[in-house]
C-alpha cells in the first residue's frame, strides 16, 4: 500500500475525533465521527460568521470532552474560496484542516444508503468517513510573495479578458457605423484611436482635406505625427461607406465610452504588468527560469502564480500531476484502451504550458530537436499534439531541476541527457 496513505491513516487514532464539513457560501454543515467512522454527533449548521465559527469551536471542545478524545481533524470538500475564512480561524486555534477530493465525495456518497440522494448533511458524513480512511490531502495556502503573484496574475488575466471584450465591442460598433474603417486601420494603434475619437463617422471625414484630419488628430495627447497616406485612405473609404446613419447621437456617446474604457484598461494593464515584473525579479527562481530561451517574463509570472515556489515539490511528477498531464487508460480483458491525459489538475497551468510550448519549439534548439525526434522516430512516432504533451511534462522536469539545483539552462546538457537523441544520432 502507498506509504503516504499509511501515514494519513495513522493520523486518525482512537483518540481522534474526525469532523466532516460541507462548505457553502453562508451556512456550512458539520458532523463528528470516530476512528471507525461511527457518527458521534449528527450534522448541524455552522454559519459563515465569527459567531458561527465560535459556536463550532465550542461544539468541538464539548464533543472531545464528552467522548474522551484528545485530537481533532477537520476535513472539508473545497468549494470555491468559501473555505479560506474557516481555514484561518482553525489555524489560529491550532486545529488542522485537510481536504477531500470533490470527485471522491461524489463517487462514494451512495455507499451507505445506495441512493442518489445529495444534501449537505449527507455530504458532511461522507467527507468525515473519507478523512477517516486517509483519503485527504493537505491544503497549501499561498503566503507572502506567492499570494501577491497569484492575486496579481489573476487580476491581469481578468483585465486582459475585459480588454479583449472592449476591442470586440469597438469592432462591432465599426461594423455598424463605419465598416470600411477597418480596411484602413486593421489594428488599434494611436492613430486608430485618434480617428475614432475625432472622426468616428464617415460624414466626419467626407469632404475634408488630409491636412485638416491630421490637424484634428494632433490634438490628441501623445499623437505627434499621424500618417498622411492613412488619412487619405480614410477619406476615400468614407466616400463610399455603407454605414448606418440612425441613432448617431447615442452611437457617438457609445464609442466615446468604449474609447475611454479602452485607454483606461490599457494603462492599468501596463502599470500592473510593470509591477508584477518588478516583483517576479525578486524571487529566487527568476534568475534560473529566465535563462530558458523562449520563456519570457510574462510567462514566468503566470507560471509561478500557478505553481508557487518549485521548492514545495520534491519530485517533478508532482508538478505533472498538478497540471493534469498524467496519463490514464481504460483497458479490460482483450481490450486495450487508448492513453489520454487525465486533465485533473490546474486547468490554467495546463493551458499555459501548451501556449508556452509552441514558441519553445521554435526558439529553443533542445526542445525543437526533441519534438522532431518524437514525431519522426521509426518506432511509435507521436502525433504533433502528443509530442507537445510529452514536452510539457519534460519542461516541468527541466524547470524543477533548474530551480531546485540552482543552475542555468544548458541546451547541450539537456540534449546529451536525452537518451533518445543519442540513439537517433
Amino acid at each position: 500500500m502507498n506509504s503516504k496513505l499509511n501515514e494519513k491513516i495513522n493520523q486518525v487514532m482512537d483518540t481522534t475525533i474526525v469532523v466532516g464539513m460541507d462548505i457553502a457560501k453562508r451556512k456550512h454543515y458539520a458532523t463528528f465521527v470516530d476512528d471507525r467512522g461511527r457518527q458521534l454527533v449528527k450534522a448541524f449548521p455552522v454559519y459563515q460568521s465569527k459567531a458561527g465559527f465560535d459556536y463550532f469551536y465550542e461544539r468541538v471542545i464539548s464533543a472531545m470532552k464528552e467522548f474522551g478524545k484528545t485530537e481533532v481533524l477537520v476535513g472539508i470538500e473545497p468549494t470555491g474560496h468559501y473555505w479560506l475564512n474557516l481555514f484561518h480561524f482553525l489555524n489560529d486555534h491550532g486545529i488542522p484542516l485537510v481536504m477531500t477530493n470533490p470527485m471522491h465525495v461524489k463517487r462514494s456518497k451512495e455507499l451507505d444508503d445506495n441512493l442518489q440522494t445529495k444534501n449537505d448533511q449527507k455530504d458532511a458524513l461522507v467527507i468525515a468517513r473519507l478523512v477517516k480512511d486517509g483519503r485527504f490531502s493537505y491544503p497549501r495556502v499561498l503566503e507572502g510573495m506567492e499570494a501577491e503573484l497569484r492575486v496579481g496574475a489573476t487580476l491581469r488575466s481578468n483585465l486582459t479578458e475585459e480588454f479583449g471584450a472592449i476591442k470586440n465591442k469597438m469592432i462591432r460598433w465599426l461594423d455598424r457605423y463605419f465598416p470600411e474603417f477597418v480596411q484602413v486601420f486593421p489594428t488599434f494603434g494611436k492613430m486608430t484611436l485618434a480617428a475614432l475619437e475625432k472622426t468616428p463617422f464617415p460624414t466626419d471625414v467626407t469632404g475634408k482635406e488630409p491636412e485638416a484630419l491630421l490637424a484634428l488628430y494632433r490634438e490628441i495627447e501623445g499623437m505627434k505625427s499621424p500618417q498622411r497616406p492613412k488619412a487619405q485612405q480614410l477619406i476615400e473609404a468614407a466616400s463610399s461607406s455603407i454605414g448606418i446613419t440612425e441613432g448617431k447621437t447615442m452611437a457617438q456617446r457609445e464609442i466615446a465610452t468604449l474609447l475611454n474604457r479602452y485607454r483606461q484598461l490599457e494603462k492599468e494593464l501596463d502599470e500592473l504588468t510593470l509591477e508584477l515584473e518588478t516583483m517576479i525579479q525578486k524571487t529566487p527562481e527568476y534568475e534560473y527560469l529566465s535563462t530558458v530561451p523562449g520563456l519570457g517574463t510574462p510567462t514566468i509570472i503566470d507560471l509561478l502564480s500557478e505553481i508557487g515556489s518549485f521548492s514545495h515539490y520534491r519530485d517533478p511528477r508532482q508538478l505533472i500531476k498538478l497540471a493534469g498531464l498524467t496519463l490514464r487508460e481504460n483497458s479490460s480483458g482483450m481490450h486495450k484502451g487508448q492513453k489520454r491525459i487525465s486533465k485533473r489538475g490546474r486547468r490554467k497551468l495546463r493551458a499555459l504550458l501548451f501556449r508556452v510550448m509552441m514558441p519553445l519549439i521554435r526558439h529553443n534548439e533542445a526542445f525543437r530537436k526533441l519534438h522532431e525526434y518524437y514525431t519522426t522516430r521509426s518506432q511509435n512516432p507521436l502525433r504533433k499534439k502528443q509530442s507537445i504533451v510529452v514536452l510539457c511534462g519534460k519542461l516541468l522536469k527541466v524547470l524543477h531541476a533548474l530551480c531546485t539545483k540552482q543552475i542555468h539552462f544548458d541546451a547541450k546538457q539537456l540534449m546529451s541527457d536525452s537518451l533518445c537523441l543519442q540513439e537517433a544520432a
